[in-house]
């Protein structure tokens, strides 16, 4: 055990499971941890070149890790028309007028974040953007609604005998003309005459979202859809670039976007580009031996595929059970088929019967294949009856969480719960169940749908309950999780699930120096105080690669 290049001394320890500990010194030599040793043992690694990071009662963790985000999306959208600080309705449309004034010579206005939760019934109207003359169309925060305006829809030649797709709905008129909000896979009906998507921007976009990311201790992802998809970038090329640049400093496991309206020929062209990229550019740097299928969509716009009924507005039973993306035959066959290539499958599921469907499809591919090590895991999970709880456990899938969904805040409140059955709510996100049933959890936030902060999400996980809240806990106190499976989830839970286990999320000798600094100490403060915690400084085998400008972390160097 030689002279380290960095030893954090001084503050607690959380190795990626369990309570953190105290009195240890952590070493990092040539990018990996070299030791974990009692502090009194910490003289013997430091020599005149070593860099002491004194933590000051700060903890010390193992980088985030997101299992579920779109980086470059998120990114785009932080450069384009940026609607995610809009507080109410008058506010986001402001922003587009503004942005339209500011970018004369832009052909379309482009970008998104608005929240469903500002609009009567979820739904702007076209009329709100029409003082522009120019094409505008703008994604919602969740990515699964369009707001277009009426030069938009004019020129994609929408009108009131546009059918619905089969994998979406236009909201109408009472004539039946497009009203201006596109759900689902209706959003691709501009797919046309849109512009392409920029690659530069898409490039700019990931540098810009890798910062962000970096910033709040994440040190490696998922991404949940590479591919052809018409709403989301592809964001293939500029990963591969930035890898070609020597600027990808995060390591990526992509998941390859499932076109809904394709067959199992879709298989044998994924696993071919997975290799042909494994070719190119180094695994551990990045991989895409994911694929992703959306089984449902979500239940503010009511094409979360339910085992139940939505209700109407009255409160009375409908015939909408929601939206099943892909025939579940197709799916089973198609994860069976998948899973014998070796490929890992990331399935949006979030309603109770997309849930069901899913861990069909998990369990059909273990009959047929026997285990795996593919390591399948189910993202969002709104809506789990209880019988699929086991399931999980049963089938080896993983439950990836986006925790900071799971309280009551105005788009749950509003547009949800009121249009599901009687007791849903009990039913929303139960990841105490999990917990209790042994399910390994994994976790991620669906950025930019919502906020990528960790603490934020692992706040909620704990509590139930938005800062400053005073509404109950969603779904009862017995579905918290306790701070150290929340933080587990995010660290040693999400690198399972990126098959990164072997090296990252971990506090442990010979695992890459991938760390974060917290302070306060999250395990130190209340419940209700965990989303204070705040990341001080960001390290990326073993390279300071984020320092928050502040007195907490003490860096004599």
């Amino acid at each position: 055990m030689g002279v380290a290049d960095v030893v954090f001394v001084g503050g607690p320890v959380f190795t990626g499971e369990g309570r953190p500990m105290d009195g240890l010194a952590v070493a990092v030599t040539g990018g990996r941890i070299a030791a974990v040793v009692p502090e009194a043992e910490a003289s013997v690694l430091i020599g005149e070149a070593t860099r002491v990071v004194d933590l000051d009662g700060a903890l010390l963790s193992p980088g985030f890790q997101d299992a579920h985000v779109h980086p470059v999306s998120g990114g785009m959208e932080l450069l384009q028309c940026n609607l995610t600080d809009a507080s109410d309705a008058a506010e986001a449309v402001s922003t587009v007028l503004a942005y339209a004034k500011s970018h004369p010579d832009e052909p379309w206005i482009l970008g998104g974040g608005w929240s469903m939760d500002h609009f009567p019934g979820g739904s702007p109207v076209r009329g709100l953007l029409d003082a522009i003359e120019r094409p505008v169309l703008l994604l919602s925060r969740d990515h699964h609604s369009s707001w277009a305006n009426t030069a938009a829809i004019r020129l994609a030649g929408l009108d009131a005998s546009t059918p619905d797709p089969v994998d979406g709905r236009i909201e109408r008129e009472p004539d039946g003309f497009p009203a201006g909000t596109f759900h689902e896979g209706a959003g691709a009906l501009f797919t046309g005459v849109q512009p392409e998507h920029d690659p530069e921007l898409a490039y700019r976009g990931l540098l810009a979202a890798q910062e962000a990311l970096i910033a709040l201790g994440i040190t490696g992802w998922q991404d949940a859809a590479v591919g052809a998809s018409s709403i989301i970038a592809d964001p293939l090329d500029a990963y591969e670039r930035a890898v070609g640049e020597g600027v990808l400093r995060v390591h990526v496991r992509g998941a390859q976007w499932w076109e809904r309206d394709q067959g199992l020929e879709q298989v044998e062209r994924m696993t071919a580009r997975r290799d042909a990229l494994a070719a190119r550019v180094p695994a551990d740097r990045l991989t895409i031996a994911s694929t992703k299928i959306m089984v449902d969509g979500v239940a503010e716009n009511q094409t979360a595929a339910m085992l139940t009924p939505y209700k109407d507005p009255h409160g009375h039973v409908t015939g909408n059970r929601g939206l099943s993306f892909v025939d579940p035959a197709i799916v089973r066959q198609a994860v069976t088929a998948l899973d014998a290539a070796g490929m890992q499958v990331h399935f949006h599921a979030l309603g109770d019967r997309a849930v069901r469907e899913a861990l069909d499809a998990v369990e059909a591919a273990r009959v047929e294949n026997g285990p795996t090590d593919n390591r399948h895991h189910l993202a969002h999970l709104q809506v789990v009856d209880e019988a699929e709880v086991t399931r999980f456990v049963e089938t080896d899938a993983v439950a990836n969480l986006q925790a900071l969904w799971a309280s009551h805040e105005p788009q749950l409140d509003e547009l949800t719960l009121p249009f599901l059955r009687d007791g849903a709510e009990a039913r929303h996100y139960p990841f105490g169940d999990f917990a209790r049933e042994g399910v390994r959890l994994a976790a991620g936030s669906d950025w930019p749908v919502s906020s990528a902060d960790p603490m934020a999400a692992i706040h909620i996980a704990v509590t139930r309950v938005h800062p400053g809240s005073e509404a109950p806990p969603l779904g009862g106190e017995h579905q918290r999780l306790d701070l150290e499976t929340a933080m587990a989830a995010y660290t040693s839970g999400s690198a399972y699930v990126n098959h990164r286990d072997h090296d990252t999320g971990w506090v442990r000798e010979g695992y890459l120096g991938n760390l974060v600094v917290l302070s306060p100490d999250p395990f130190s403060v209340p419940a209700e105080e965990i989303h204070r915690a705040t990341v001080q400084s960001t390290w990326i085998e073993g390279e300071l690669v984020y320092l928050r400008q502040t007195d907490t972390v003490k860096d004599p160097s």
